[in-house]
């Protein structure tokens, strides 16, 4: 397979509005680690712009790229034990090391908590028990990376028991016109306001049914568009309708929002209007994206390479940043304005020295999901 640089900046974009999502997250009257003072509602009006597809977004990517490494690689087998290398290493480096100071925060500004972070460290976090609600230790924000990994096996399953015999003509027939945006979108809607109505994801990967409805499906859409010149055709020719079709769902959205502001049940029938128009809002802003970078993206650039590696390094570590920041911001009692600049500024930083350091750092490299650095002599 050729490398598909449009997706490579898509990945890029996606993990970048995922941080200024997070720092987003501060602001909102939602649920968070770390909230400021006094939450601004209309927030919530420019993260639904991205909420709907954020995620999908990179689990579709996801399993495009696991597609081109299952192809390059040595077979099944090769392809199993890279991505465990690459995916559950990083996970428990971040679960021990980098996410405890989340819970911290959470639980001295939101649960009156009396100790500091190195008692909890010490005598709490490794409890394997509850606090205030809080199951330690936590995967926190890496609970993407865990149902990454177990898509990916999964996928390894199914790729060794189906063996040389290949469905891939089935997706190209199904996939290979408007049937790529419209089937998706249905089954998004069927799970948003069907069987799943009102239901939150939960990140707890057994009980989080909702999200693996979801996330799952896309992961192995993902692993078959990449093999289909036919369904990518399809998102090239359609992402301008979908586009259009993604904005004035978003509109909608905000409306019911606007109207019925924070509520997880607006009056009938507006409650399955607002799951339903924000579950076509997301495949459609999916297929125009994908269509997008796929048009005019598809083309290398001399710092490409370097982001590519440092997205996921950045993804490790950016949320512990933007908690830890807002948790000391908290005591200044500084304007909200000031308190995003501050966020923005010192999650960028922290995140790149996080890479620039991680990256020159032989035995840490695999730790924060970089490949080991290959000798001259050629070994690692």
């Amino acid at each position: 397979m050729e490398r598909h640089y449009g997706l490579d900046w898509l990945r890029i974009g996606a993990f970048g509005l995922l941080i200024l999502y997070h720092i987003g997250m501060v602001f909102v009257p939602w649920g968070f680690h770390a909230k400021t003072a006094q939450p601004l509602p209309w927030v919530v009006v420019p993260m639904l712009a991205i909420n709907s597809w954020r995620l999908l977004l990179l689990f579709v990517v996801s399993g495009y790229a696991s597609r081109a490494l299952l192809v390059r690689g040595d077979g099944t087998r090769d392809f199993v034990a890279n991505r465990t290398l690459r995916l559950i290493l990083p996970l428990l480096f971040g679960v021990v090391v980098i996410v405890p100071v989340q819970p911290w925060v959470e639980l001295v500004t939101q649960h009156e908590y009396p100790h500091g972070f190195g008692y909890f460290l010490v005598h709490d976090y490794f409890r394997f028990a509850t606090i205030s609600g809080i199951a330690l230790p936590t995967w926190q924000h890496l609970w993407f990376v865990g149902y990454l990994w177990i898509y990916t096996m999964l996928l390894a399953l199914a790729v060794a028991l189906v063996g040389r015999r290949s469905f891939q003509p089935v997706f190209d027939r199904m996939f290979g016109g408007v049937l790529v945006w419209l089937i998706p979108a249905a089954w998004l809607v069927l799970v948003s306001a069907w069987l799943f109505p009102g239901v939150a994801p939960t990140n707890d990967l057994v009980g989080d049914m909702v999200s693996h409805a979801q996330y799952l499906p896309g992961f192995l859409f993902g692993f078959a568009l990449a093999g289909s010149t036919t369904g990518l055709a399809a998102m090239r020719r359609w992402w301008p309708w979908a586009l259009c079709v993604g904005l004035l769902c978003y509109a909608l959205v905000a409306a019911i929002e606007l109207r019925w502001p924070n509520s997880s049940s607006p009056a009938w029938p507006w409650g399955i209007l607002f799951a339903s128009a924000r579950a076509v809002q997301g495949w459609s802003m999916i297929v125009a994206l994908i269509g997008l970078a796929d048009t005019y993206l598809n083309r290398d650039r001399p710092w490409r390479r370097a982001l590519t590696e440092a997205v996921f390094p950045f993804y490790l570590v950016h949320q512990t940043i933007i908690v830890g920041v807002e948790g000391w911001l908290l005591h200044f009692g500084l304007p909200r304005v000031a308190e995003f600049a501050i966020l923005v500024v010192a999650t960028l930083c922290g995140c790149w020295i996080f890479y620039a350091v991680g990256r020159d750092i032989g035995w840490l490299r695999p730790l924060i999901g970089l490949r080991p650095r290959v000798r001259k002599d050629g070994m690692r």
